[in-house]
């Protein structure tokens, strides 16, 4: 596709049902690595990144079976799963990175090209390694790969990340889920995609406690068990159509959602004057003629993302005031 032609002004009415999140379906893909047992995926969203990150398991070689009749996945991997990751699988997505993790606990080695194939400090994966090296991970990059071994396997540790990092926390989580003792990882992400994530690995058969909490305890396991996940609905595409249907002073029924995910973004649409009626699993929008200005700041979740900030930016171009 070369381009999207939009052809307005209409009202969006009606209603639409909510894809699974990327963000959410990414490390839990990566975190099908640990284990040699049957693994079911069930509302991966029609992406480009789940497309890529597909490819880069059946490189390892994961064997995996499309189910048309749920629209759900299985996946095997068995113990002739390879350890190198090539530049070209992850040239284009950042969440490549998230294998790492999975490879060094099941086999004590991988070689895995850096995102996208940039500089160590382009991206914040230095966090990443760091935290790898708590848990007896030693590693060097030589032209844009990063070769990490834990020859005596991984050995739990007390890790405190520098700063917020969803993919980190995700990386590390999953790593330690084969450590030897206990991990305590301290300063960890709270998004919804990193609370759905540990409810798959605990699935699994993962010993994990502090789900929502900044403050995660990882027991190391050695056997784990075929499950089936059903990732969460994508928070970032529900808040761009709520956004949409207030932009063109329509009315949408969104389902597929839990509103509660949400409830910053909600609050603050509310200020706006956004209608927003909630239920369980759905939520109605409409848009009265004005809405009033705000003021607003993106943090790490339960804060409002920055993933919704150019939608928030076109919404406020019709709120009176600065």
């Amino acid at each position: 596709m070369e381009k999207l032609e939009v052809i307005g002004a209409k009202r969006l009415r009606g209603n639409i049902s909510i894809s699974g999140s990327k963000n959410s379906s990414l490390p839990i893909l990566a975190g099908t690595l640990l284990s040699n047992k049957k693994v079911r995926i069930l509302n991966l969203p029609k992406v480009k990144d789940i497309e890529t990150m597909l490819l880069l398991l059946r490189s390892l070689g994961s064997k995996i079976k499309f189910n048309k009749k749920n629209k759900s996945i299985d996946i095997h991997n068995s113990k002739n799963i390879k350890t190198f990751v090539s530049y070209n699988l992850v040239k284009t997505m950042r969440a490549g990175i998230l294998v790492l993790g999975p490879l060094l606990a099941r086999f004590g080695q991988a070689k895995v090209s850096l995102p996208g194939g940039c500089a160590i400090g382009a991206r914040p994966v230095d966090i990443h390694l760091k935290a790898l090296s708590k848990l007896g991970v030693k590693y060097k990059i030589v032209q844009g790969y990063i070769y990490a071994k834990a020859t005596k396997g991984l050995i739990g540790n007390t890790i405190k990340f520098p700063k917020i990092s969803v993919g980190a926390t995700e990386n590390i989580l999953i790593a330690a889920c084969f450590a030897k003792g206990k991990t305590k990882l301290r300063n960890c992400a709270l998004e919804p995609e990193v609370q759905d994530l540990i409810n798959f690995l605990s699935k699994l058969g993962c010993k994990i406690s502090g789900v929502g909490k900044r403050s995660i305890d990882v027991i190391g396991t050695e056997e784990l068990k075929s499950t089936t996940h059903r990732v969460i609905f994508d928070r970032i595409e529900a808040g761009t159509y709520v956004i949409a249907a207030a932009l063109t002073n329509g009315r949408l029924k969104i389902m597929n959602i839990d509103p509660t995910v949400m409830t910053t973004e909600i609050n603050l649409l509310h200020k706006m004057g956004v209608k927003i009626f909630r239920k369980k699993n759905y939520v109605i929008v409409s848009c009265p003629k004005k809405l009033k200005s705000i003021h607003a700041i993106t943090k790490p979740y339960p804060g409002l993302p920055t993933d919704l900030q150019a939608q928030i930016m076109v919404l406020m171009t019709k709120a009176e005031g600065i």
